[in-house]
């Protein structure tokens, strides 16, 4: 009577535990189908050229105590980290930031509710398939700001190329200034003015320099720029900003570089 009473209980078992192995087989097979059935997607990412239909623009922040600062092109963000002094947008990169072309209304202001930073609002012309660097200086009481074409041009050979731009803030007029190679011995650009953007001209790359900043016609020195080392075949901006008067402190008078391609 025993044996009869546990072999029912045996068979219920084993049916209970061939189901839970027919589930599990079936969960198994429908992993396997599901997994074979996944489209497999590339993850190689496609840098984009084509700029025959929009404008590649950089942003250059040279505003006095400027911080916080946010671009706006037709009321939409162009930047997602915020501009202090001495900022550039896009902070890396071969290319500025592609937008459309046409006429475009641009924004830089302060996103502190409290700033005494003035908003600076300005329409400009983007022409299809050119590049441009948007300088804003002054102060954050006065700022204002020049669009200047960036010409791209890789060189042929292994040179690199340089400008120079003069943003340098001061309230009273103050001479042009020349800037000088250490190594050299020469003048790369001469007599440029507050506001004035050189054109491109020919440097040699991988040749680690040192950059004087004097007034023109003068050995005067204002700034330094040590260690500037150019990669062949690119384009590079040097800038003169910050507080003309001032030697030290967060916004004395400096001398810095960045790339444009």
């Amino acid at each position: 009577m025993v044996l009869a009473t546990i072999k029912p209980l045996i068979n219920k078992n084993l049916i209970i535990m061939n189901n839970r192995n027919y589930i599990k087989a079936l969960v198994g097979c429908a992993c396997l189908f599901a997994l074979a059935c996944t489209k497999k997607t590339s993850t190689t990412l496609i840098t984009d050229t084509d700029f025959s239909n929009s404008t590649q623009v950089r942003v250059y922040l040279a505003t006095v105590n400027a911080s916080r600062n946010l671009i706006y092109v037709d009321g939409n963000p162009l930047n997602g980290s915020l501009l202090s002094s001495g900022g550039l947008f896009p902070a890396s990169g071969l290319y500025g930031a592609k937008i459309p072309t046409g006429i475009k209304e641009f924004l830089v202001r302060d996103t502190l509710p409290t700033t005494t930073q003035q908003p600076l609002a300005f329409s400009q012309n983007m022409a299809s398939g050119a590049t441009y660097t948007i300088f804003v200086y002054d102060t954050i009481t006065t700022p204002k700001q020049k669009t200047v074409a960036t010409n791209i041009v890789i060189p042929a050979d292994t040179s690199a190329r340089l400008r120079f731009a003069n943003f340098v803030f001061s309230r009273n007029a103050v001479p042009a200034v020349d800037v000088f190679s250490k190594r050299r011995n020469i003048n790369l650009f001469t007599n440029v003015a507050v506001t004035d953007v050189s054109s491109f001209i020919p440097v040699p790359s991988s040749f680690n320099d040192t950059l004087f900043l004097r007034e023109a016609g003068t050995t005067t020195q204002l700034a330094v720029l040590n260690g500037i080392n150019l990669t062949q075949k690119r384009s590079y901006t040097v800038v003169f900003r910050g507080s003309y008067a001032l030697t030290t402190g967060g916004t004395a008078r400096a001398i810095s570089v960045f790339t444009d391609y």
